[in-house]
């Protein structure tokens, strides 16, 4: 049996996804359960239904990218030895052998390997000796990212029933809700950016209060986020990145993230989705923008902040506080 110990149900995290793999050797059915979470890969393997034997690595680090060795012995008497990992960044597969012949496999030809593009991310280290990547700085924050995925899906549900000024107002109620709440819960509502987002929020609604033309409110978010760049650029250029570079760097997977290249990155993300925002209001219809602010900006600013992270994890100095 692997000597790997095995990791109870509540520490591997939240489970991304749990992939089976059954095979039979001989007369005997057999399954490979690879269970995927923030806390790491999980393995196991099942003959005739018992669990026999288990291994598990970590989400980062240099025992993060080996592969997965799981052995029993077969009622028969046989020795069954299972190869389980990743062959791609969103699968995995076994190979299975009985006394060392090969007696199955889950994808033939394929290599059983972790990417080495992900190898790379997974296995860099920071510059304090911890593993750069760290996953668990995402389960640590899941609920103020949760939050800000649901107002943010709320906010067009809303355009879309209502109208735009109806949305920027409830937005900014619900910002001042969030606000309000988290002094009587202990979990973490909003994050380390709250402050900064309820103060957009309630911008977002004073502006579509001032202006009733849907062209002047369709460029509340080039005006708000030429404010927010601004507001991270200060922070940046000014603070070092103390106040919004680490709030942010609370929602980033890394240990060795500059927090004053990031908010400088940030602010320079701000200002170009900024000037996006206001070509693109005025190419086209409100309804090709209220899906393009919602939706369609997503790859534009998803290159741009990897860009930044890039930058601020090849900085010269860390100022990474892992919250």
């Amino acid at each position: 049996m692997t000597a790997q110990a095995e990791v109870p149900e509540g520490a591997r995290g939240a489970r991304i996804w749990l992939y089976k793999r059954p095979f039979r050797v001989g007369m005997h059915e057999a399954l490979v359960q690879l269970d995927a979470r923030l806390g790491g890969l999980f393995s196991s393997l099942w003959i005739e239904g018992k669990e026999v034997a288990w291994d598990s690595t970590p989400a980062a680090g240099q025992e993060a990218v080996r592969n997965h060795a799981l052995s029993a012995t077969l009622p028969d008497g046989r020795l069954l030895e299972v190869d389980a990992g990743y062959i791609s960044m969103s699968n995995v597969g076994i190979a299975a052998k009985v006394e060392g012949v090969l007696v199955h496999e889950s994808h033939p030809g394929r290599r059983i390997a972790y990417p080495a593009r992900a190898a790379k991310m997974i296995t860099q280290q920071g510059r304090d000796g911890r593993p750069a990547y760290d996953p668990d700085k995402l389960r640590r924050n899941k609920v103020p990212i949760m939050v800000d995925i649901a107002t943010g899906i709320l906010f067009f549900i809303v355009a879309k029933l209502t109208d735009l000024r109806t949305a920027a107002l409830i937005g900014a109620g619900l910002g001042i809700a969030l606000i309000i709440a988290q002094r009587f819960v202990k979990v973490d509502l909003i994050g380390g950016l709250a402050l900064f987002g309820v103060v957009m929020l309630l911008i977002s609604a004073g502006f579509a209060i001032l202006f009733e033309d849907d062209e002047l409110i369709k460029q509340r978010s080039t005006i708000v986020g030429l404010i927010g760049a601004a507001c991270f650029l200060f922070d940046g250029l000014i603070l070092k990145g103390r106040r919004l570079g680490h709030g942010m760097n609370r929602y980033l997977a890394y240990s060795d993230i500059d927090e004053q290249r990031l908010a400088i990155g940030m602010g320079l993300t701000g200002a170009v989705m900024a000037l996006a925002n206001y070509l693109v209001v005025r190419l086209v219809s409100t309804d090709v923008w209220l899906f393009y602010t919602t939706f369609g900006d997503i790859p534009l600013s998803i290159g741009l902040v990897l860009l930044a992270i890039k930058w601020a994890r090849s900085g010269p100095g860390q100022r990474s506080l892992a919250a």
